[in-house]
């Protein structure tokens, strides 16, 4: 290993990784699906970005333009500076663990900038005060109380959990920086 190799990217190295959208896209398709992938498999999903359409029905010549261009151009320059593991005669792709000095230039993790994790912890404090009002009223208004209070603590939940599925739907939906074409 070279004393570049170790070192990490310098920002113009990594501005010039990523002022190829179609290599953002390898790194973006990568990272979606599990860090390997074919150069078939690339090619053929980035061809369907590209063209805007399904996989099954690009042309052989939309596969074939963007398979030339992955093999002879873009999977050689992120194997040299080590951000994926290339292997032309096999066909496979795989990222490295220092593609991950890319992450901060590419679509950040789907984070939410509100706190679930405080609004979930809430949400089980008010049940727990809740249920001890509810066993202290008991004698006073009848055994009715505990299924209405625990009723209400079910519908908050799931009040709660598909506000935040929504929330998560609506995030995967944004069109990743990786994948907005270089015009825009």
């Amino acid at each position: 290993m070279s004393s570049s190799d170790s070192a990490g990217l310098s920002t113009d190295q990594i501005f010039e990784i990523l002022s190829s959208q179609r290599r953002r896209m390898v790194l973006y398709y990568l990272r979606q699906h599990g860090g390997s992938a074919t150069m078939s498999d690339l090619a053929d999903q980035i061809a369907a970005w590209e063209n805007e359409t399904e996989i099954d029905e690009l042309t052989s010549q939309e596969r074939k333009r963007v398979y030339v261009s992955l093999y002879q151009t873009h999977l050689p320059k992120l194997a040299s500076t080590n951000l994926i593991d290339y292997d032309s005669d096999e066909g496979d792709v795989r990222l490295t663990d220092r593609a991950t000095e890319m992450d901060a230039f590419l679509s950040p993790k789907q984070r939410s900038g509100y706190s679930w994790r405080r609004h979930y912890f809430a949400l089980l404090l008010l049940a727990g005060a809740l249920m001890v009002i509810g066993v202290i009223v008991t004698p006073l208004f009848g055994p009715n109380v505990l299924p209405l209070l625990v009723g209400g603590i079910l519908i908050g939940y799931l009040v709660t959990v598909g506000v935040e599925y929504w929330y998560h739907r609506k995030q995967q939906s944004t069109v990743p920086v990786e994948l907005v074409p270089d015009d825009q």
